[in-house]
């Protein structure tokens, strides 16, 4: 158990120096430019997918040596190394206030994890199976992406709403990767002519791109926070309404399940304009 402990802190910590590094390479892409050939040669942005693949490694080898329910919710922990750390390397102050969101917003989503620990269900099901609730997904998707690309509106909330387009496709990724992953058994024709491969592969892509555009239009505390709530929110939304799973609550713990959702959804925002608020203070005058 401490073994996949560590291992799990290792991992958040991987991810937390990762998406402090590419979001330090990406806001200096000017919005003009073309972000990906922009991003493709900085070697900070590539040091950063370095430490992903670090840290999905270390987090393969939590979840072989300890539980999903031990290694998930410790994997939240990256917001609490990634936040400070951008804050310091970009040379601003990471605020008291700050601190007490985002170790609220961690327990919050831990909580989530840990009280709704669903049920598995199936990996497969029709397509009339997934039309209206993954209809339902991307509709919330596009509209957060289309706003968030908007010049007009504050850089911290463009960061927030394509950091949540971002998470959310990864969530629907993750719906889908089992069922994929099962499809190699068969053989690779199978998998190539499955449109959820295909499904896998767009939601992969584009969520990618929109969490680098994220990091490009605003800072690191809007924009991670709500990819870290997107992804496991959307994928327990379409494993319940398209796979068939189940959280397992009941009387109390429903409850605990509606309060942490909102903590995490009221944190997130709340970071959000606390760091714009930051960067709008004007500079103390020296004597």
């Amino acid at each position: 158990m401490l073994a996949s402990v560590l291992c799990a802190l290792v991992a958040a910590f991987l991810f937390a120096c990762a998406s402090v590094a590419q979001q330090s390479a990406a806001s200096q892409v000017p919005e003009e430019q073309p972000l990906i050939a922009s991003l493709m040669r900085s070697p900070r942005w590539w040091a950063g997918l370095l430490g992903d693949g670090g840290g999905y490694l270390m987090q393969v080898v939590a979840l072989a040596l300890g539980s999903v329910l031990v290694v998930q919710p410790l994997l939240v922990t990256a917001l609490l190394f990634a936040l400070p750390l951008s804050a310091r390397f970009s040379g601003t102050r990471f605020p008291r206030s700050s601190w007490g969101l985002a170790v609220a917003l961690s327990a919050a989503l831990a909580v989530f994890l840990v009280v709704g620990n669903p049920t598995a269900g199936g990996v497969d099901a029709p397509w009339a199976q997934w039309a209206v609730p993954l209809t339902a997904v991307v509709a919330a998707i596009a509209v957060a992406t289309l706003v968030g690309l908007s010049p007009r509106v504050a850089p911290g909330r463009r960061a927030l709403l394509l950091g949540a387009a971002s998470g959310a496709l990864y969530g629907v990724a993750v719906a889908f990767t089992k069922y994929v992953t099962d499809l190699f058994e068969r053989g690779f024709v199978e998998v190539i002519g499955a449109w959820q491969t295909y499904a896998l592969l767009a939601s992969g892509i584009v969520g990618v791109y929109l969490q680098q555009r994220a990091f490009q239009v605003g800072p690191l505390s809007a924009s991670l926070p709500a990819m870290t709530i997107g992804e496991p929110v959307i994928a327990v939304f379409l494993g319940m309404t398209v796979l068939d799973e189940r959280l397992r609550v009941s009387g109390a713990g429903i409850a605990v399940i509606v309060v942490a959702a909102a903590v995490m959804v009221g944190t997130t925002i709340a970071l959000s304009r606390d760091q714009a608020a930051l960067q709008r203070a004007p500079e103390p005058v020296a004597d």
